[in-house]
């Protein structure tokens, strides 16, 4: 067991303790589920509340908070500091595999670098370069001209179709195909006629590719995942989509062809997104957004067709009401209809009265 005391974890954190720094921390854990001896962190305001409740034995916070019932290490911010604290804490990653296996079938003509892991049942086909340090587990795919970077984890049963390009340090998650056709057919007195895709795909350096993943490769030219973009599971990117640097696409979101995607985009799960649109650099796309025409930079948006955010959620606080407001309006149906034969009656009576004048 890996035992620090909380003047280790600050000065490891660059943070700085407010309590009693010989507090002993032997484990990490969410706020609800921590232990005594584990530490935790608050990173957001409203859950500051938690920390009255925590059974953890310290706290990782902002330098803004001032006083808690536990220890603090107090840093610029919790959340990196803590994601630090699980790299400190965690049990030594599984042994990676090394060297070739012999049940691997690996073509002619292919280039391995140094320190490269093969594990069984992988295929590489010909021509098909490896980066240093890189490995592939077992029962992947790596087809003709596929160019795979230093550094890079291919994890079991992934597909990376032939002539795509991997950078470094690249991660793949098992199940993912890279490099699938795009879905391109014309259709000539009903039947589809296939479009052949002859692009290919280029994933750029330091992205992470989660589970069951696809992303297709070009009719022409590239599919493009920019730098240190992150991929979350289940998400479809389709053919010619440039996203790029440092965006963040959750999961079950799905992009159709041609869209360009700018930095720092986040698509928030579930999110779909038409195809031949821009979605400027910043900007945020929330959950479920069914986005149908392009977003600007800096924007935030919502809703299907999506709004920008503020619109949105007004319009979204009306729907919630609209069970009261049916009411509301059927007892005005109701009191007019009611004001109307009144009406109708006080005519009559009137005019009858002017008859017999």
């Amino acid at each position: 067991m890996i035992q620090r005391t909380l003047l280790e974890v600050a000065t490891l954190l660059g943070g700085e303790v407010v309590g009693d720094g010989e507090t002993v921390i032997t484990g990490v854990c969410g706020i609800k589920e921590a232990a005594p001896g584990d530490i935790t962190f608050v990173a957001n305001s409203r859950y500051l509340r938690l920390m009255h409740q925590t059974k953890a034995s310290a706290i990782i916070t902002g330098r803004d908070v001032k006083w808690a019932p536990k220890p603090l290490v107090r840093t610029e911010n919790p959340s990196l500091a803590f994601a630090k604290m699980v790299s400190l804490m965690a049990p030594a990653e599984p042994k990676r595999p090394t060297g070739v296996s012999p049940q691997a079938i690996v073509g002619q003509r292919v280039t391995l670098g140094r320190d490269v892991a093969i594990q069984a049942f992988a295929v590489i086909e010909d021509d098909v370069t490896l980066g240093d340090r890189t490995v592939v587990y077992a029962g992947c795919y790596v087809g003709h001209h596929a160019r795979i970077g230093a550094d890079c984890l291919i994890y079991p049963n992934v597909s990376i179709r032939e002539s795509v390009e991997l950078g470094a340090r690249v991660v793949v998650h098992s199940g993912t195909v890279i490099g699938s056709d795009g879905f391109g057919f014309a259709t000539v007195k009903g039947a589809h006629h296939k479009i052949p895709q002859i692009g290919t795909v280029v994933i750029e350096d330091d992205v992470e590719i989660g589970a069951n993943v696809t992303i297709d490769r070009a009719r022409f030219g590239k599919t493009v995942i920019g730098r240190g973009t992150k991929i979350d599971n289940l998400v479809q990117i389709a053919h010619n989509v440039e996203i790029g640097e440092n965006a963040i696409i959750v999961a079950q979101t799905g992009i159709s062809g041609s869209t360009i995607i700018g930095q720092n985009v986040t698509l928030a799960g579930q999110a779909g997104v038409v195809g031949h649109i821009t979605i400027g650099d910043n900007a945020i796309v929330a959950a479920q957004a069914g986005v149908s025409k392009s977003v600007p930079p800096d924007t935030q948006v919502w809703g299907s067709p999506a709004k920008p955010l503020a619109r949105a959620k007004r319009i979204n606080a009306c729907i919630q009401r609209l069970p009261e407001l049916v009411k509301t309006i059927e007892a005005l149906s109701r009191r007019l209809e009611q004001l109307e034969k009144t009406r109708g009656t006080a005519a009559t009576t009137d005019d009858s009265t002017r008859r017999r004048a």
